[in-house]
């Protein structure tokens, strides 16, 4: 596959194996640093400048006029013929499971042209995993073409997710929006690293994925992962303009239609008839209704990028 690959993913997945390197490396070192909280943290922000730093160095490298928007280092635009160009960075998205020693973190790298998503990487190094995908070339893990799983029946089906950060209104709310999910589905898993969960959407091994809070650089790579394996991402009333609203819903098609009806009248977007309807869709007698388990129209033909 790799000789085929468009030359800008190919520069996104040098820097995402540059950043992998470097975060194997420290997780050699985590153990010995944990001794403190504030020693702990330290040192993972100077591994995510450090893994920060080398992808925008390889980035710009080969294309110095490119824009980079990146967790640690913020946002700048691109110049000249490169101005339409940004790359949205994740240096380690999982950040707790690695100082933890847990093993589910990632580097995320998205290339933004004109405002959509043209080619992204999300690198597991752990398990030297590498999702990558350009616009209308299909997705890929490592070099098997990936494609959404095929489950229709949400009770068949494993959905993933993030807890809020901090307590509070938005917590409770999340809360409750599980107590919704729960009960409807095989299991829910909170791996805990969002650009991973939403390529382990894209690769199949997850149905659906929902969360709050999320920033771009979180959802950006993943997000074209999903789309280039045949599903659908956007916020909880369905919409795919998802990147900024902190509010991310993925799935397959069908899977994807019915966590909207589930989760829709979470959205801070919804109207108050909207949450009258959606409390409506998914009364207890229209549950397993076929009608229900279909994507809503407007969702379908609005996919995202």
């Amino acid at each position: 596959m790799s000789s085929h690959l468009h030359p800008m993913l190919n520069v996104a997945i040098k820097a995402a194996r540059t950043a992998g390197n470097i975060i194997n490396r420290a997780a050699l070192d985590v153990e010995s640093v944990r001794v403190s909280a504030k020693q702990t943290n330290d040192f993972v922000t100077e591994i995510d400048h450090a893994a920060e730093r080398a992808i925008i160095d390889t980035l710009l490298g080969a294309y110095p006029d490119h824009g980079i928007w990146a967790e640690e280092s913020g946002r700048r635009e691109g110049k000249g013929q490169g101005r339409k160009h940004t790359w949205i960075i994740d240096p380690l998205d999982g950040t707790t499971n690695f100082i933890h020693g847990f093993p589910v973190y990632c580097v995320s790298i998205a290339l933004m042209y004109d405002g959509k998503i043209e080619q992204a990487v999300v690198y597991d190094p752990t398990r030297n995993d590498l999702f990558c995908a350009t616009k209308g070339r299909g997705a890929y893990l490592n070099d098997r073409r990936i494609r959404v799983a095929k489950r229709t029946v949400l009770r068949d089906c494993l959905v993933s997710t993030g807890f809020p950060f901090r307590p509070g209104d938005q917590f409770q709310t999340y809360m409750q929006m599980l107590q919704d999910v729960m009960p409807k589905v095989a299991g829910v898993r909170r791996p805990g690293a969002a650009a991973l969960d939403l390529a382990y959407i894209a690769a199949g091994f997850a149905d659906g994925f929902f969360e709050t809070g999320l920033s771009p650089w979180d959802v950006a790579a993943g997000s074209l992962l999903v789309t280039e394996a045949g599903g659908l991402i956007g916020n909880f009333t369905g919409e795919a303009d998802f990147l900024e609203q902190k509010e991310c819903l993925a799935g397959n098609p069908r899977i994807y239609g019915q966590l909207v009806g589930l989760l829709g009248k979470y959205s801070k977007f919804a109207s108050a008839g909207d949450k009258a309807a959606v409390r409506q869709a998914t009364a207890p007698a229209a549950a397993d209704a076929p009608a229900a388990a279909e994507a809503p129209d407007a969702a379908g033909d609005d996919a995202p990028f």
